[in-house]
């Protein structure tokens, strides 16, 4: 396992020196005065005090069972100050007819607990609503959540991770194959079909969840892939054209010096 271990710490690595730039963009999407918006909604309801809540509801969510929906969740968040509150997710819709939909997730850290806080506004003539509000509790924090792990994961993972890593050592060889190999028809389209794998199977290494697309294509027939404060997502192509071309490489060249050969001003 020394060499998934190898590969997966330099990803993490990677991952670790664009994490800046990921935070700069996220909150691109959130102005600081829609955050401290979002946030003061949300230290109203962790006291307890519904009513600027209740007043900015919009219609979709206003009605009878608010306030009991409303104490139900502020039960989740203790009243004492957090230590910490982080952005943890940021998203902005924009449209002559809706208005601009900003929906901002925060990260509560608690002396003893973690809480995830989502709120979603609606900015429309200069009025503000809140059209979504949902809470709730995490064990430990997203990052740690969602950090490359080795211990406690299924077979299922393992061999998506396996066959990843063998999926792309397929295709870098069968580049450099065909690269070296001295065949002139056809070369180009060769090297592209070794490029893309063909369907697609991804794994959650953090929760174990699958999803297979049978119509897609992947370059290098593999990726993995970890937004800010997300999981890790490990998908695998099949090599169809690398196998193919590793296969029939010797009969490839063979026939393609026939062919040069059979053609008329080519010897």
């Amino acid at each position: 396992m020394k060499s998934p271990a190898l590969i997966f710490s330099i990803l993490a690595g990677a991952t670790a020196l664009v994490a800046c730039d990921q935070q700069a963009m996220l909150e691109k999407f959130a102005s600081p005065a829609e955050q401290v918006t979002a946030k003061t909604f949300i230290d109203q309801l962790r006291q307890h005090k519904f009513d600027a809540i209740e007043k900015a509801a919009d219609v979709s969510i206003a009605g009878p069972s608010l306030d009991a929906t409303l104490d139900k969740m502020a039960a989740l968040m203790p009243t004492s100050a957090p230590v910490s509150v982080t952005l943890v997710g940021a998203r902005r819709f924009s449209s002559t007819a809706a208005g601009t939909n900003v929906n901002l997730t925060f990260e509560y850290h608690f002396s003893d607990r973690y809480v995830i806080a989502s709120l979603a506004t609606k900015l429309k003539d200069d009025k503000l609503s809140i059209i979504g509000f949902h809470v709730y509790p995490e064990s430990e924090s997203l990052e740690s959540q969602n950090r490359f792990k080795w211990s406690g994961k299924s077979a299922l993972q393992y061999a998506a991770l396996t066959f990843a890593i063998g999926a792309a050592l397929s295709t870098l060889i069968a580049l450099i194959a065909a690269a070296r190999t001295k065949f002139k028809r056809r070369k180009w389209l060769w090297i592209l079909f070794i490029l893309f794998g063909v369907g697609k199977f991804s794994v959650n290494w953090t929760t174990g969840q699958w999803g297979v697309q049978l119509f897609a294509l992947q370059l290098f027939s593999a990726s993995s892939y970890a937004e800010l404060y997300g999981p890790w997502v490990i998908s695998v192509s099949l090599p169809i054209g690398a196998v193919a071309f590793l296969l029939r490489r010797n009969s490839i060249r063979i026939r393609d010096e026939k062919e040069l050969l059979a053609t008329p001003g080519t010897a």
